[in-house]
C-alpha cells in the first residue's frame, strides 16, 4: 500500500496493482501534461497536471463507491462482486486520461483524432495489458468505461465517463478551482457524495441523488457553470489556443506521423515548447513568450440570443475582413449543466435522476434552480489581428451596435389619450 498526499483529498491510497499502473511510462507521461492546457497563461498557478487529476479521480471514486455500498448495497450481488467492481472503477479512473496529447483538446484539433482512440491503443500495449491482467481486469472492459461504450456496469460507466455525475468532473472542478483561485468553482462534495444512490429507473440501475441532496447537486451545477464562464472559456486561454494550433501545424506538417502510438507517447507539453523554440516561428515565439498577437473586441457570455453577436461580427468583417475571427463554444455545452429538454424526433439528452417521496424524477423537476439553468447557451468572442485592426475603433463599433439594439428592443411608452 502506498499513500500519496494531495492538497484536495489529503491522503490517497494505492494498492500494489495500482502502484504498478502508475509506474508505467505511459502513465508517468501524464506528469508532463497540464490539466488545464494553456490556462496557466491566464491563471499563473494553473500548473497542475493530468497525473495529479487521475489520482484525484480515483480518490473521489473510492469515496463514491463506499457511499453506494452503504446506501445501495442491494445492487451488489455479494462482497466479491463489490470488490471486483471497485477494482475496475479505480483502474479505469486512473487511466481515463491516459490518451491525451500535448495541451489536450487543441492538439486533437490539429491531429484530427480524439484522445479516446489513443487510449485504446495505449491499453493494448503489452505492459499495460499485462498490468491490468495481473489485477484480474480486462483492458477491453476498462476501455468501455473510459470511452463510454457499452458496458455491463452502467453505473460504473457513469462514474468514469458519464455526462453528469462522473468522478472525473467531481475532481477537476475542485482541483481547477483550487489552482486557479476561483472560489466559485467549489461545491459541497461531501454532501453530494453522501447523497448518491443507485436508483431503479424503468428496470435499469441508474446513478442518481437522494432528494435530500438536491442542494448539493445545485451547488455542483453552479460550480460547473462558474468554471466554464470564468476559467474554461477565458478569452486569454481561447486566444492562445488559436496561436497554439497555428504553431502545432507548423511543428507537425504531417499529422499522421504521430499515428504510431510509440511516436505519439514521445510528445508532451514540455517537448512541444522546446521544439517550438528550435523551430523559431512567429506563432511559436508568441506562445512561449506570451506575446498577444490578437486583441479581444467583444465577449458574449452565456447568451441565448445571438442577434447582437451576429450584427457585430458582420459589421467588423465588412470593414476588416479576415483580420477578424470568432471563437464559439456552444458545442461543448451539451453537458452543461445537466442536459437539454427533449427535441421532437430526437433522443432526450441525459439528465440526473432524483429519488423523492413522490418517486424518481428528473432533476429539473426536483429543483427550480436546475430547471432555470437547463437549456442551450452560447459563448461567443470576437478577436482581431492587432497588427491589422484598430482595436479601440472595433470595440466602439460593437458598443454602438449593442446600444442601438438595446434602444430598439425597449418597449414603447404607454400613450395616454
Amino acid at each position: 500500500m502506498k499513500r500519496i498526499f494531495d492538497p484536495i483529498h489529503r491522503f490517497i491510497e494505492l494498492d500494489n496493482g495500482e502502484i504498478r499502473l502508475v509506474g508505467l511510462a505511459a502513465f508517468q507521461r501524464l506528469r508532463r501534461l497540464r490539466q488545464l492546457g494553456l490556462a496557466y497563461l491566464a491563471f499563473p498557478s494553473a500548473e497542475h497536471s493530468r497525473f495529479t487529476h487521475a489520482l484525484g479521480a480515483l480518490a473521489v471514486g473510492e469515496r463514491v463507491f463506499q457511499a453506494l455500498r452503504t446506501h445501495s448495497s442491494e445492487f451488489f450481488a455479494d462482497e466479491a462482486d463489490f470488490q471486483r467492481q471497485r477494482r475496475l472503477l479505480r483502474a479505469s479512473l486512473l487511466l481515463h486520461d491516459i490518451g491525451h496529447g500535448p495541451f489536450s483538446h487543441a492538439c486533437e484539433a490539429v491531429l484530427g483524432r480524439r484522445h479516446e482512440t489513443r487510449t485504446a491503443a495505449i491499453l493494448a500495449l503489452p505492459e499495460v495489458d499485462r498490468a491490468l491482467t495481473d489485477m484480474q481486469l480486462d483492458s477491453f472492459e476498462v476501455l468501455s468505461l473510459v470511452a463510454g461504450g457499452a458496458s455491463r456496469y452502467p453505473v460504473l460507466r457513469e462514474l468514469v465517463s458519464g455526462p453528469n455525475l462522473d468522478c472525473d468532473r467531481m475532481d477537476y472542478l475542485l482541483r481547477d478551482a483550487y489552482f486557479t483561485g476561483v472560489s466559485g468553482g467549489g461545491y459541497d462534495v461531501d454532501q453530494l457524495i453522501a447523497s448518491l444512490r443507485i436508483l431503479d429507473v424503468r428496470g435499469q440501475p441508474e446513478l442518481g441523488v437522494d432528494g435530500r441532496g438536491v442542494v448539493a447537486l445545485e451547488s455542483f451545477v453552479l460550480a460547473r457553470y462558474m468554471m466554464f464562464a470564468t476559467v474554461y472559456f477565458h478569452h486569454t486561454t481561447r486566444m492562445y489556443e488559436r496561436v497554439l494550433q497555428q504553431a502545432l501545424r507548423e511543428l507537425w506538417p504531417d499529422p499522421k506521423a504521430l499515428d504510431p502510438i510509440a511516436e505519439y507517447l514521445q510528445w508532451d507539453d514540455f517537448r512541444v515548447l522546446d521544439e517550438l523554440r528550435r523551430l523559431g516561428t512567429e506563432s511559436g515565439r508568441a506562445l512561449r513568450d506570451r506575446i498577444t498577437v490578437y486583441g479581444l473586441i467583444a465577449e458574449f457570455t452565456a447568451e441565448r440570443d445571438l442577434t447582437a453577436f451576429a450584427a457585430c461580427e458582420r459589421a467588423l468583417r465588412e470593414r476588416w475582413g479576415d483580420a477578424i475571427w470568432t471563437d464559439t463554444q456552444e458545442e461543448l455545452l451539451h453537458r452543461l449543466p445537466l442536459g437539454l429538454p427533449a427535441i421532437p424526433g430526437e433522443e432526450a439528452l441525459p439528465t440526473v435522476w432524483v429519488g423523492t417521496r413522490r418517486g424518481i424524477v428528473d432533476a429539473r423537476e426536483a429543483s427550480d434552480l436546475i430547471a432555470k439553468l437547463s437549456g442551450k447557451a452560447y459563448w461567443r468572442k470576437i478577436f482581431c489581428d492587432k497588427q491589422r485592426v484598430d482595436l479601440e475603433q472595433a470595440r466602439l463599433i460593437c458598443r454602438e451596435i449593442d446600444a442601438r439594439m438595446r434602444r430598439e428592443s425597449e418597449p414603447l411608452p404607454f400613450a395616454h389619450s
